[in-house]
């Protein structure tokens, strides 16, 4: 008789963990709020509970029977640079990650960083695009890799807040969805049924413009086999968790996982149901809320305002 055969995976986590600073200042960077003097008193105690926090998540996830691992792939929002980046992730005793890193001309000097496994994941090329806009923002960055041989793409996100007023900002979200739709139609000119993942905080929920008009987000997965690349598959289809941002009494959906039909052709990288998942555990909530680090610039001592997504998918032969 022979033995079960073991299903191997690919773990994604997408994270924005909410002011990652060192506590240094950056003469280039509005980061002066985040030092040892500045109005949030940011300290090196804060930020080593701070690093201890997403440690303690990672952990958590690679504790969940569901994964049973370490993500394979990590990507945060909101790290001021490399350095603390590689830090955070070097205090795991249990796994060793390679990073691959963009710096942004976000005024505050946040950045996207993106962290793989090399015993799993076999990194290719990666790029950094810029997203036209008077304001700086943050840039959208694409990465290829292999699982098993089998090749795939992430790209991640951070597109420009609410701030003062969600209509008026709406245009430059726009614009930086059109950017992630061309990286997108770019990779399918070349493939078809590339395995193409986008992640990240889109400061939109679903139904709006930039998602479902500008990216072709769309709850409807046939849809997304049928149209020849020109919907992405919405990971909240469906879901029944909550969202991963708590404002005005209410849960949003601004992170977002977004997959091409080639992950869904159950062929090298495959979304199986259930495959995604807005991750939590009592201790990252408070009440009905993330338990965040600052509430209302006062130092709370948690996690991050935004919980992460998790995206496990199956590789299939």
């Amino acid at each position: 008789m022979e033995g079960k055969k073991i299903e191997k995976s690919v773990l994604f986590l997408w994270w924005n963990v909410e002011n990652l600073f060192d506590t240094s200042n950056d003469p280039h960077t509005e980061d002066d709020d985040f030092t040892p003097g500045g109005k949030l008193q940011w300290t090196e105690k804060k930020l080593l509970l701070k690093q201890m926090r997403i440690c303690h998540l990672m952990s958590a996830v690679a504790a969940h029977p569901e994964y049973g691992k370490y993500p394979d792939l990590l990507a945060f929002a909101e790290v001021e640079n490399q350095n603390v980046f590689q830090e955070t992730l070097s205090k795991l005793q249990a796994i060793t990650y390679r990073t691959i890193y963009y710096d942004s001309p976000d005024p505050r000097g946040i950045d996207i960083a993106l962290a793989y496994n090399p015993l799993t994941l076999k990194a290719g090329a990666s790029k950094a695009y810029s997203v036209p806009l008077g304001r700086r923002t943050r840039k959208i960055i694409v990465a290829g890799f292999s699982a098993e041989g089998h090749p795939f793409h992430v790209i991640l996100n951070h597109w420009p807040s609410r701030s003062f007023d969600t209509a008026w900002t709406e245009p430059k979200r726009i614009a930086a969805a059109a950017v992630t739709r061309h990286i997108v139609d770019s990779l399918l000119v070349e493939h078809p049924k590339a395995d193409i993942i986008v992640m990240g905080d889109f400061n939109d929920e679903a139904a709006n413009n930039s998602l479902k008009q500008v990216l072709g987000s769309t709850f409807d997965a046939e849809r997304v086999r049928n149209e020849n690349g020109k919907l992405l598959l919405n990971c909240w289809s469906g879901y029944e968790g909550i969202g991963s941002y708590f404002f005005n009494n209410r849960w949003q959906q601004i992170d977002h996982v977004l997959l091409s039909a080639g992950m869904l052709d159950h062929k090298g990288l495959s979304a199986p149901k259930g495959a995604f998942q807005c991750f939590s555990f009592p201790k990252l909530l408070v009440g009905k809320k993330p338990y965040a680090t600052y509430e209302k610039r006062k130092y709370r001592g948690g996690y991050s305002d935004h919980l992460p997504l998790l995206l496990k998918v199956s590789i299939v032969p």
